[in-house]
């Protein structure tokens, strides 16, 4: 098992860092049109009374504590990572049972990053080839002190494994408990892209989406994407 205190913190300052997430998750007005987030307890109590889907659309707000909350246009990319976790959704640093937002440096890892997850459901699905997807990439700027898995040490290896989650798992769940502001690593998809898992939200600025993306899959995997704005095709490799 990882020792956190083995592990340095970093300064991490990427502008222009990348996310990708796919295009049918719509914005959630609440994040994006209510200026204060203190604002939001007594607006969603009174709201629940004549609105009773409203939770499922805004989620576990109480997973993000009031002073890391963010609003404003762009904010629901950004809450929703927190406030719809799942354990039918767990990613490298954390199982479900509390949230994490996964950034990548460049717009190539983050590409990378997601072609791979996607290749992943396709398979389980059994999905017959094509145009199978439509993801919107989302441009912010990350500043935080995080514990950096990037050196090479066999103290941290176990928690980059390609496919197993367990231990990274765990150590995220661990580092959160500790306070951590999250974790910088080495992407598993892309041999020279970096990516970072976050804690809390506050840690980037609100996004602007950027280009709108196609996935085509061939049967067995990815192979290629479209720029849904400019029609362009790109094979990937």
């Amino acid at each position: 098992m990882t020792d956190s205190a083995e592990i340095p913190v970093t300064r991490v300052v990427w502008p222009g860092a990348r996310r990708i997430i796919r295009s049918l998750y719509p914005p959630i007005d609440l994040f994006d049109d209510i200026a204060d987030p203190a604002d939001w307890p007594l607006l969603l109590a009174a709201e629940q009374k004549t609105n009773p889907r409203l939770m499922e659309t805004i989620g576990q707000l109480d997973l993000v504590p009031p002073a890391r909350r963010v609003s404003g246009p762009g904010a629901s990319y950004v809450m929703a990572a927190f406030t719809h976790a799942s354990p039918d959704r767990p990613g490298r640093f954390h199982d479900g049972r509390f949230g994490a937002l996964y950034v990548a440096q460049a717009f190539e890892t983050a590409l990378f990053e997601t072609i791979h997850h996607h290749a992943v459901f396709m398979a389980r699905t059994r999905e017959m080839p094509g145009w199978t997807a439509q993801f919107r990439e989302l441009v912010l700027d990350l500043d935080a002190p995080l514990h950096d898995l990037r050196g090479e040490s066999s103290a941290w290896a176990e928690a980059l494994a390609p496919d197993d989650y367990a231990a990274s798992q765990a150590l995220g769940a661990r580092l959160r408990a500790e306070g951590s502001e999250g974790l910088v690593y080495p992407s598993r998809r892309d041999p020279h892209g970096e990516c970072a898992g976050l804690f809390h939200p506050d840690r980037v600025t609100l996004p602007v989406q950027a280009r709108h993306l196609d996935y085509h899959w061939n049967g067995e995997r990815v192979d290629l994407y479209r720029d849904a704005g400019s029609g362009e095709v790109y094979r990937v490799s």
